[in-house]
């Protein structure tokens, strides 16, 4: 198959080049290429943010339900993987815990001690590295308590989440499958399978095998692994992302220490700038012409996200960390249509906790300058800071 040669950009465009700092690649995108076939990623690239917002709101005409579709290939089909009648079916059981009254009402507290339980082990140290030490952990924490995996320790929360992802990584990048994920979510499967049963009260997972509608216990255990990775890796990223634009902004942390009240517009503008997963995938279910493109039928059509939430027709100034703008919430960082980020009150609830407790306990923070440079953003599809090296 044959893809316009005109597309310079896409011709132009490596892996490294869309791994980097993305954002200015993205402007000259949305500039000259809004939809450009990107050879190194074999995808279709939108960038601006209506047609970001089209492709994910029409599911008809570009869906997940594909066998190209990565996540699924590693721990088999789940609400993220299925439209229409089979989506609802999949998201269903999952719906009612995750609401925002529900989510303040059971992790409240969880998250609250979970912080302050990480800060405690901060109180002999001058500093420390907070992905590892602090946003990583949250996120597992959460996630531990959420689908009943006390029972498992971080350190194997954690790998099995890596592997999964790193897995689904390869594959978005085009690399051949390999069987490090499929290992992990067996292993995971494994050590949930008990927990189906328990009291429905104990965790979500326990919950939704309460009111399992027409799931069945591996249909059930795919969609607790899909909670796990979206819940540990963007939420991990959500938190870094946040805690490296306050600490690269010395003015903006000292108005946010003065004012606490606005750490979830901080939040919200983290998320806009840098979002912990920068593009999620749909296929062309039929030939299709977008922005003057022709988009063949099972053809990869990748979604911006960090474009779509910098392009200047609905920000204004997009690069520029702006606390004050009355659109806060128009970026699509937890997506549109059907498949809008179902973890998302939950997210928000632990990177506000999070800023909220580590500036109020350890109020000297600052950023590390001797490794400012791994601390910026960066990846394929999941975006965070490497290393983030604080002291006080």
């Amino acid at each position: 198959m044959t893809y316009p040669s005109q597309h310079l950009l896409g011709k132009q465009t490596t892996l490294v080049d869309l791994e980097g700092d993305v954002h200015s690649l993205m402007h000259k995108f949305r500039e000259a290429e809004p939809v450009s076939f990107v050879h190194s990623i074999n995808a279709w690239l939108v960038t601006r943010h209506d047609d970001c917002c089209l492709v994910m709101r029409d599911t008809e005409t570009y869906t997940v339900d594909h066998p190209g579709f990565t996540t699924a290939q590693v721990i088999g089909p789940t609400m993220l993987s299925f439209d229409g009648q089979l989506h609802k079916q999949h998201r269903r059981p999952f719906e009612a815990p995750f609401r925002k009254t529900a989510i303040k009402e059971s992790f409240d507290r969880k998250v609250n001690k979970h912080i302050n339980a990480l800060i405690d082990k901060f109180e002999e140290l001058d500093g420390t590295e907070l992905m590892k030490s602090f946003a990583g952990p949250i996120s597992v924490l959460t996630m531990q308590s959420a689908l009943g995996m006390e029972n498992v320790s971080i350190s194997h929360a954690l790998s099995f989440n890596n592997s999964i992802i790193d897995t689904v990584t390869a594959l978005t990048a085009g690399k051949p499958k390999d069987h490090i994920g499929s290992e992990a979510f067996s292993a995971f499967r494994d050590s949930l399978t008990p927990e189906l049963n328990s009291d429905p009260n104990t965790s979500l997972l326990a919950s939704a095998h309460a009111n399992p509608g027409d799931l069945n216990d591996d249909q059930l255990l795919s969609n607790a692994a899909l909670l796990l990775i979206g819940g540990i890796e963007t939420t991990e990223g959500m938190i870094g992302n946040a805690l490296y634009h306050l600490l690269s902004d010395l003015d903006l942390l000292e108005r946010i220490k003065s004012d606490t009240s606005l750490i979830p517009k901080l939040i919200e503008e983290s998320l806009r700038l840098e979002p912990a997963a920068g593009v999620i995938d749909r296929f062309a279910t039929k030939d299709v012409v977008l922005r003057g493109r022709t988009i063949k039928k099972g053809d990869l059509v990748r979604v911006s996200l960090s474009a779509a939430n910098r392009d200047p027709n609905v920000f204004e100034r997009p690069d520029k960390f702006d606390l004050s703008r009355t659109n806060l919430k128009s970026h699509v960082t937890f997506a549109q249509g059907p498949h809008v980020c179902l973890g998302l009150h939950l997210a928000r609830l632990e990177a506000i906790k999070a800023i909220e407790i580590i500036l109020k306990r350890i109020p000297k923070l600052r950023l590390n300058s001797e490794y400012s440079t791994s601390a910026k953003p960066k990846g394929l599809v999941f975006r965070k800071p490497d290393k983030l090296w604080v002291e006080w």
